[in-house]
């Protein structure tokens, strides 16, 4: 319904999807709040093929 952006990331890219969401709520739409954080980690092959585990978080940003 055009409410609610969800962004996701993984590795070196979280401090980057954290300061878009800070961003955007703080100085583009005020009206925004972080509805959920969600944390984890993924096993990625390397290209050398040795499996790794890569640091994700998913945060749901809503308008109120």
């Amino acid at each position: 319904d055009g409410t609610e952006v969800t962004l996701k990331a993984r590795g070196r890219a979280i401090s980057t999807a954290v300061d878009a969401a800070e961003v955007t709520k703080n100085r583009f739409m005020k009206n925004l709040t972080v509805e959920n954080i969600e944390i984890g980690t993924e096993e990625l092959e390397s290209p050398e093929g040795r499996m790794r585990n890569v640091s994700t978080i998913t945060i749901v940003l809503k308008k109120q």
